[in-house]
């Protein structure tokens, strides 16, 4: 942490009687393992809000739900996503108009200073899932922690205020974790969580990362972000980038420089010096390209910082914890982002993404992505067998990986590398394992045998829970026991 970043976070956290102790919420060593799941409201309205209880409990050893309580996308709000095939319970249709938003109920004088304040989820009329399922899971002496994800529609009123903007300019979909009228809607949020509803803690999730990594295509994503469209160059970034030293004009012309270099390696244009060579060209002559990086990571940290003090300031026993996105396990620079003694400062907890089934298929779209930009010298196979020996990883070929996943031994070293990341300090990790996120036709499924083995590789390794991923309405219920069977069988 630099003495600004230092500086800042005492500034958040100051007067508000906040704790660097972080509270283990009765998890941890000596404690049960927590058994998380993540599942949606549309899960309670399809199946019956003790029905889906009874099933988490009993297939799936579940002591602790992360509620879907605020995100406007699919990945862990609404049914199976259109086109997948639908799972074993729940309506067997898809919800072709689903909207997202507050699943829960806001209290409007907890958004008097941000503009967005119309983000009551409409999908399921005045349901408040939290007012619904908290009661029924204390009653079973389950857990209930929010799961809010930086997802967003460009629909809502006044969200054009708080959007980000590209290279040029232009406004982006997502939100500027710099704008303070976005920054004022994160706190007002959980701090409406934490003092409206008794609940377990709250988890916040930015599956994004800055322009330099997003200009490369260092991504599983597909497509990766235009290298014209990155972010974020808005008049708050420019401001803190002064603030910092670092000079904005600058590197708006290195990421020009850099989207040219990219759109012509994309077309297959080598360079004379080749990929990598040229890409560290423009890098030692625009160093500002890694420091704007790290200027959207500080500001990232210093979100997180931010919705902690919040909590904390709003009922300081509450754990506050986050999601660090599957980039993690493929993107080198991403990782080497994701400081985990530094997050460890204002987490109470951090679910880190180890899903091994989809993760085969995810690698090999990260070598596809990158592989036509910085490391278009190398083979395909030259690039991940690279990337294994960076990130500590022993799996299959190129060839193989969207066939076959990844291996147990995956979730075995990512959890051990995590673990000893946060060494020394009170924060949690907890493995988030995929059940059935959906892959193309052919490549890796799950069966109930590969989530055992992922389950028991995590615990293995000394985890003290496990985050079963991404929503219970598109897992198998077979799948589900079959981490149950893990849980029941655990005897560490």
């Amino acid at each position: 942490m630099t003495d600004w970043d230092r500086r800042e976070f005492l500034r958040i956290t100051a007067g508000a009687g906040v704790t660097l102790a972080l509270p283990n919420a009765g998890w941890g060593a000596g404690a049960a393992k927590m058994v998380g799941i993540q599942v949606g409201a549309i899960s309670f309205v399809d199946e019956g809000t003790e029905r889906v209880l009874d099933i988490l409990q009993e297939r799936g050893g579940v002591n602790t739900l992360f509620l879907a309580v605020f995100t406007y996308g699919r990945g862990i709000a609404g049914r199976q996503i259109p086109g997948q095939p639908l799972p074993d319970h729940g309506k067997q249709e898809y919800d072709l108009n689903f909207h997202g938003g507050n699943f829960a109920t806001p209290h409007a004088e907890f958004y008097k200073n941000t503009v967005l304040k119309e983000t009551k989820a409409p999908d399921h009329g005045n349901l408040d899932i939290l007012a619904e399922v908290l009661p029924a899971a204390k009653k079973r002496g389950m857990k209930v922690i929010c799961w809010l994800e930086d997802v967003f529609r460009a629909d809502l009123p006044n969200i054009e205020k708080l959007q980000e903007r590209d290279l040029y300019g232009r406004n982006a979909e997502t939100l500027c974790v710099n704008n303070p009228e976005y920054r004022n809607f994160l706190t007002g949020l959980v701090e409406d969580y934490a003092r409206s509803y008794d609940i377990d803690g709250i988890m916040w999730g930015s599956e994004r990362q800055g322009a330099l990594c997003d200009s490369i295509a260092a991504t599983h994503d597909v497509p990766p972000v235009d290298p014209g469209r990155v972010t974020c160059f808005c008049e708050f970034c420019q401001a803190k980038a002064k603030q910092r030293g670092v000079n904005a004009e600058r590197a708006r012309q290195g990421f020009l420089e850099l989207e040219k270099f990219v759109r012509a390696s994309q077309g297959g244009k080598r360079p004379v010096d080749g990929y990598y060579v040229q890409f560290w060209q423009l890098l030692l002559r625009y160093p500002e390209l890694a420091a704007w990086e790290m200027l959207w990571t500080y500001s990232l940290r210093e979100t997180y910082a931010a919705i902690y003090g919040a909590v904390k300031a709003a009922k300081p026993g509450v754990p506050v914890g986050w999601h660090i996105w599957h980039n993690n396990s493929f993107n080198p620079i991403y990782r080497a982002e994701q400081d985990l003694q530094e997050l460890a400062k204002y987490s109470d907890f951090i679910k880190v993404v180890m899903y091994n089934n989809c993760g085969g298929e995810r690698m090999a779209l990260y070598v596809d992505n990158i592989g036509q930009t910085v490391y278009g010298d190398l083979s395909k196979q030259g690039l991940l067998d690279f990337n294994y020996a960076v990130m500590n990883l022993k799996e299959g070929s190129y060839a193989e990986i969207p066939h076959t996943g990844l291996s147990a031994d995956y979730v075995f070293r990512e959890t051990r590398r995590a673990l000893a990341g946060v060494e020394g300090t009170k924060t949690l990790i907890w493995p988030g394992i995929d059940i059935d996120i959906p892959t193309e036709p052919g490549n890796s499924k799950c069966t109930p045998d590969s989530v055992k083995a992922a389950v028991t590789a995590a615990l293995r390794a000394g985890a003290p829970g496990v985050l079963l991923s991404r929503k219970y309405s598109e897992m198998r219920l077979a799948n589900l026991s079959g981490a149950g069977a893990a849980i029941r069988e655990w005897k560490g």
